[in-house]
């Protein structure tokens, strides 16, 4: 099992988009979104992927993650077992500096929220911040994928 780092931003306006050296589209489900583990279920693309993913760091920029390709009939059958909510979103790679962001434009329930996440080789190293990056939401447990399926965006934009 490896060590995910990473944080979290709100995306300001659609620059990103003209950034972008590639983009792909993810449907993804949960057989289990508890807060201890979150077991995933995702095609992206034309391939199949299991995720199971730990609980956060009190930061929320470090957990556990483990992923296995699956073959693409397979992850089809498993979205069939997922619990309510599914994922619908592209996500766009975008270079900043040495790193890279994947940036989630969300559809459906979550349509308008746009997020971008940015994987760290250690939790204070630095990275260059492009301009359409706004608000830092690490740790805020909505904007989770997993809490998104069952508190959409649609439910507390009104907030």
């Amino acid at each position: 099992m490896s060590l995910e780092i990473e944080k979290k931003f709100l995306v300001s306006g659609d620059a990103f988009k003209q950034e972008a050296e590639h983009k792909m589209h993810i449907i993804q489900g949960y057989l289990s979104s508890a807060a201890e583990r979150a077991v995933r279920i995702r095609i992206r693309d034309d391939k199949g992927f299991l995720t199971i993913k730990g609980k956060s760091n009190a930061s929320g920029t470090t957990r556990y993650e483990w992923e296995k390709e699956i073959s693409i009939a397979d992850a089809r059958e498993l979205l069939k077992l997922c619990e309510a909510g599914v994922i619908d979103k592209t996500r766009f790679l975008v270079k900043s500096g040495v790193h890279t962001f994947e940036v989630d434009e969300f559809y459906g329930d979550n349509e308008g929220l746009v997020v971008a996440e940015i994987e760290l080789k250690a939790e204070h190293e630095a990275f260059v911040k492009p301009d359409w990056i706004a608000e830092e939401v690490t740790g805020q447990d909505k904007y989770y994928n997993a809490m998104l399926k069952s508190n959409p965006y649609k439910n507390w934009q009104k907030n």
